[in-house]
């Protein structure tokens, strides 16, 4: 019978999962596979970095105890099926980070960040059995956030050498992707319309590598920043007792400058 206890600690997680599992457990736990929960792991993960973002403590142990649940969940999965366990996943991570860690562990130098994540990727490349620079670019995960995914194939292709030698170079290149796409957009091709928007969005990524900043959280904060706008609009036009759509599009231009001003003197 499982104990209630004052304080819990990795191991009475994993029984609490095996007893959810069980037969007497609960019926929407026991009936779960991986493709069932498979978006959780990506949900809980995007929650923990809004926590980290919010600044709250709480809100972050609360977040990263859903994550690791996340694990638990899965090792269970695959400890019914007698393939592998939690602790297979806890030694799996274990001699990873004494194999990428030499410089700790072993008899490697590494005195700076940088000598470390060269040391990191050459020894992943490895054990990946990567042995041309196009396979590490392959290998960046499919379903990461299309963004994340360019910034990271970018940073990958800059290692061996095929990458812009200056944010003003990027800027270029930038503009030339827009002229690309106006001349598209007058030839009305679809295909070719789509083909120059994703250039553009692709060189934008690599001018936030270039400036240092991280271009999911930039365009995160675009939007944040204009549905407070677009709010301010609304309050506007209710003040005026008018709707989006009995306001014309000069008006709405106008309101949107206004908040845009007001924003900026607060």
């Amino acid at each position: 019978m499982f104990e209630i206890k004052e304080k819990y600690g990795i191991n009475d997680l994993r029984e609490i999962m095996k007893e959810l599992r069980s037969e007497h457990g609960c019926p929407w736990d026991k009936v779960q596979t991986h493709e069932s929960i498979r978006m959780d792991v990506l949900e809980e993960a995007y929650e923990v970095a809004e926590a980290i973002d919010s600044g709250s403590t709480d809100l972050l142990k609360e977040e990263l105890g859903d994550l690791l649940l996340q694990v638990v969940f899965h090792s269970e999965i695959e400890d019914e099926q007698k393939h592998f366990n939690f602790d297979d996943v806890c030694d799996g991570i274990c001699k990873k980070l004494v194999y990428r860690h030499p410089h700790v562990f072993g008899d490697i130098t590494a005195n700076t960040p940088e000598e470390v994540l060269k040391n990191w990727d050459n020894l992943k490349a490895a054990s990946k059995n990567e042995e041309k620079p196009s396979d590490r670019l392959r290998s960046v995960p499919k379903l990461l956030p299309a963004l994340m995914r360019a910034e990271k194939v970018g940073k990958r292709a800059s290692r061996v050498g095929m990458d812009f030698s200056s944010t003003s170079e990027v800027i270029q290149r930038l503009r030339s992707e827009i002229d690309e796409l106006e001349a598209a957009v007058n030839e009305g091709t679809d295909r070719n319309i789509e083909e120059e928007l994703g250039d553009i969005l692709f060189s934008c990524t690599n001018l936030s590598r270039f400036l240092q900043k991280d271009s999911e959280k930039a365009l995160t904060f675009a939007i944040n920043k204009f549905i407070i706008r677009f709010s301010g609009v609304e309050a506007l036009l209710e003040q005026a007792g008018k709707t989006f759509t009995e306001a014309s599009p000069e008006e709405l231009e106008t309101l949107w400058e206004q908040t845009k001003t007001d924003s900026h003197q607060a």
